[in-house]
């Protein structure tokens, strides 16, 4: 997976009317608050595979995904991945730069391709310092993606492929909110740790199954309960821990 970045940006400061609309986040803030920040934000298009963050390197923006899914990677050895837990329209990344870390923990590729609302390090820290009610949705969120990604390592541990392939693929859907869409093997064997002759293995049973079809990274789930049944029980604890860390940053 080659670190590179290709964010073409929309034309002029066109703040960020139609992302805020898809953020979460964003759209929790007051009004008044949303609108003082709507001037410091640029609209930026992300497409898969693209690399935002690198370990070790300057956060030199944050980004409140619109309609993308970012994936959050581990890195061990500067090869080996694993995924650590997946940032979407209900979050932010790079949110840690106002906890005073400079330089990216992780890898973060964009998993499905959209528009995302960006924000300087710089803007972000000095609203970030003024704002209560940015605090207060962060740090609440900010608590919830620890809860995960520490579910996320012990399933990683612990359990088969075949069942962490499943829970993979049911926090994808719920993510995208739809029983359709495109995961190569790659991206699969990074996310999940292996290689990709496991990925294979793992899916073709899951298809063996009639729980989902697999062609050329084009992938349909066809049985979401017999899907659930094959997971670990990781997927429920992630998916409980999202929903009410959730309700609680929305409030």
């Amino acid at each position: 997976m080659t670190a590179t970045i290709n964010l073409p940006r929309d034309a002029g400061r066109s703040g960020l009317s139609a992302p805020a609309a898809g953020n979460r986040l964003l759209a929790s803030l007051p009004e008044s608050d949303l609108k003082h920040l709507a001037a410091l934000f640029d609209t930026v298009t992300v497409d898969v595979g693209d690399v935002l963050y690198e370990p070790g390197q300057p956060i030199g923006h944050i980004y409140f995904p619109g309609d993308c899914l970012i994936s959050l990677l581990a890195v061990a050895e500067g090869r080996m991945t694993l995924e650590v837990g997946s940032v979407g329209r209900e979050g932010v990344l790079g949110a840690s730069v106002a906890l005073g870390h400079e330089l990216a923990q992780v890898r973060a590729v964009v998993q499905r391709s959209g528009s995302a609302s960006r924000i300087s390090r710089a803007d972000f820290c000095a609203e970030f310092a003024q704002l209560d009610s940015l605090q207060r949705l962060l740090y609440r969120y900010t608590d919830t993606l620890l809860a995960q990604a520490i579910q996320i390592a012990v399933c990683s541990r612990f359990h088969v492929l075949e069942a962490r392939l499943a829970r993979s693929l049911l926090i994808t859907r719920d993510r995208l909110q739809s029983e359709k869409f495109h995961l190569t093997h790659e991206f699969l064997a990074h996310t999940l740790g292996v290689r990709r002759v496991g990925v294979t293995k793992a899916a073709s049973a899951l298809q063996q199954q009639k729980l989902i079809t697999y062609s050329r990274g084009n992938i349909e789930i066809l049985d979401s309960a017999g899907l659930e049944a094959v997971s670990c029980r990781c997927y429920e604890l992630v998916k409980d821990t999202g929903t009410a860390g959730m309700a609680n940053v929305f409030v």
